[in-house]
């Protein structure tokens, strides 16, 4: 049965082959009664349906552009699915492909509306840049294109054809715009209500080219398409949902597809080098989870025993701009780039963990800088800045507390003194000259600690160190504190690198910088995202006397963390001193003055 199944498969594919030799013949026929303008036209025809169905190879054959395999295969996808997800890590030329893909749908699809949008303009911008780089290399492109702008103020490109592609803001002024192409870029960067609510609708209409208005070509209507280009992302974020939608329709056969290509592909293809890799994974400061999400293109869900929860550190990443070190500022000559003076009643921490020698297998040192912002019901957290050190003699530790304490104003010093912050803690116990600065600084004193205190042998110096002696009850207590914290707002961390980056940019001067300096504006982001991956890691249990004990798995590192939750523990301890002041006012005694409307 199943030979003759096979037999009158081949069967039908013979009879089928013979009409389409037949139809041909008569097409031959017909062709020779045409016009040359007739026949011109019919040719175009038959290659645009071709080109249409191969858009890989029009980009090869018309464009002269050459791809890689995997790109011609993402390119015939991105052509024949109405949604197309695509997690690329870096170095795979993603804003290229997207670039390609926009001039063939422009070319080929007359009269085609192409928006893209990402988590921030100018990287959305980056797409009519490479339009503009590839046309010079690509005559045929060139004379596609009518007029083609990269000014922030409208970037776009026009064609001969009618098709245009234009970038938009990811917001609400968005609305209104007209689409029948929707890319956005960087997709987890940008608010899911404005996805929803904004830009999709843009792609209300489909195009709709004339021969659709003949009764026999109706059932030809095309369906406009969403392409979502992004790496990976925390399993928590909604991206993470979109991506399992889309993989389930993909797997039910619908027009959807979705696929994610690790860092090995670009390394396989020579886009990006092996060894710059392996630099990255042997940097002492590497971060597993980012390069996990970034590189091989893998979502990441914190463990169910995890203490802290991604949801509620992300949320709390509201802070624009960092604090700076006050070198900084001369570095960048914009009027608006400047130190932020202290609010009215705002206290500043300096928050140090300390690790001792440099190396692989040792915690760094950490300084955070907290801005205790007052409110009504007590002290916001805002951490504006943080750096990390590999460690390094006491010396040098001491004067780098120093510079910052003195750089941000602050007031006061909070310190692990157990171990190797007990040697830091005696260097600031003493005058320190900064040959570095050319300052000599004063000796400063512990506040909560008179043991500690008994250290300093002098009288004068200012008591400004919260001294932290780290034992199993005050370490449960910080944990939960700073959990708590996070839950109700009131620590506020930095916004993403992504958007760091954007406010850095706008600033007058910045993109002229070295490449070294740029990094050094750009890493209180990346420490932010460090803490985060740090916390999402630490396990928590409850010991036999009701403690919460934190465990980092092996090799795992959390001296940010440590960092920031021995400043918190000091915040709340302040905070309990404000809201105790509050309460011993007199209600009475605020009333002991004449109004001015009664005098």
């Amino acid at each position: 049965m199943a030979g003759i199944k096979n037999y009158q498969v081949d069967r039908n594919k013979a009879y089928k082959g013979i009409n389409i030799f037949k139809k041909g013949r008569n097409f031959n026929k017909n062709m020779e009664n045409l016009t040359k303008s007739e026949k011109l036209m019919n040719g175009v025809g038959v290659w645009c349906s071709f080109y249409r169905a191969n858009p890989h190879r029009f980009v090869a054959e018309y464009l002269g552009i050459h791809l890689k395999l995997f790109q011609q295969i993402l390119l015939y996808m991105m052509n024949h699915n109405h949604y197309f997800m695509y997690l690329a890590s870096r170095g795979q030329g993603k804003t290229f492909l997207t670039s390609i893909y926009c001039c063939v749908r422009a070319i080929l699809y007359p009269e085609t509306k192409i928006v893209i949008a990402s988590g921030n303009l100018k990287q959305a911008r980056e797409v009519i840049e490479k339009i503009d780089d590839l046309r010079k290399n690509s005559p045929n492109l060139q004379r596609e294109i009518s007029d083609l702008k990269t000014s922030t103020n409208d970037p776009k490109v026009e064609f001969h054809n009618g098709s245009w592609i234009k970038v938009v803001a990811s917001n609400d002024g968005a609305r209104s715009k007209r689409a029948n192409l929707l890319i956005v870029d960087e997709f987890r960067m940008v608010d899911l209500d404005i996805i929803n609510k904004v830009l999709r609708k843009f792609l209300t209409a489909p195009r709709n080219p004339k021969y659709l208005n003949k009764p026999e070509y109706a059932h030809l209507k095309e369906r406009n398409k969403e392409i979502y280009l992004s790496s990976c992302w925390y399993k928590h974020h909604w991206s993470y949902n979109r991506f399992l939608t889309y993989y389930k329709a993909m797997v039910e056969g619908k027009k959807y597809f979705v696929c994610g290509l690790p860092y090995q592909l670009p390394i396989k293809e020579g886009l990006l080098m092996k060894e710059q890799v392996l630099d990255e994974m042997a940097e002492d400061d590497f971060d597993e989870i980012g390069f996990s999400m970034e590189m091989e293109a893998l979502w990441f869900g914190e463990s169910e025993k995890a203490f802290f929860k991604f949801e509620d550190l992300e949320k709390n990443r509201k802070i624009p701009k960092p604090l700076y070190p006050k070198d900084y500022y001369s570095l960048i000559k914009d009027s608006s780039f400047k130190p932020e003076p202290k609010q009215n009643g705002e206290i500043r921490l300096l928050s140090c963990d300390i690790a001792g020698m440099a190396g692989k297998e040792n915690d760094a040192s950490v300084y955070t800088i907290f801005r205790l912002i007052p409110t009504t019901r007590g002290y916001d957290r805002y951490i504006s800045y943080m750096e990390s050190l590999e460690g390094g003699h006491t010396v040098s530790q001491a004067i780098r507390i120093r510079q910052l304490y003195d750089d941000f104003d602050c007031d006061y010093i909070v310190l692990d003194t157990q171990n190797v912050g007990l040697g830091i803690f005696d260097q600031l116990i003493l005058p320190l000259y900064d040959k570095e600065r050319g300052v000599e600084y004063e000796p400063l004193n512990c506040i909560n600690d008179e043991k500690m205190a008994e250290r300093c042998v002098y009288p004068e110096a200012k008591k400004v160190i919260y001294s932290i002696k780290a034992s199993p009850q005050l370490n449960s207590e910080c944990a939960v504190f700073l959990r708590d914290g996070f839950k109700r707002g009131k620590i506020k961390l930095l916004v993403t690198e992504m958007e760091g980056k954007e406010f850095l940019k706008n600033l007058k001067g910045y993109d002229s910088l070295p490449d070294e300096q740029k990094i050094k504006f750009e890493l209180p982001y990346l420490q932010t995202s460090f803490l985060i991956n740090e916390m999402i890691n630490l396990e928590g249990e409850i010991t036999e006397n009701n403690l919460v004990k934190l465990k980092e798995p092996r090799s795992k590192r959390k001296d940010r963390y440590s960092s920031i939750t021995y400043g918190n523990y000091i915040a709340r301890q302040l905070e309990m001193k404000l809201n105790k002041k509050k309460k011993e006012i007199d209600p009475t005694k605020l009333f002991l003055f004449k109004s001015p409307t009664l005098m």
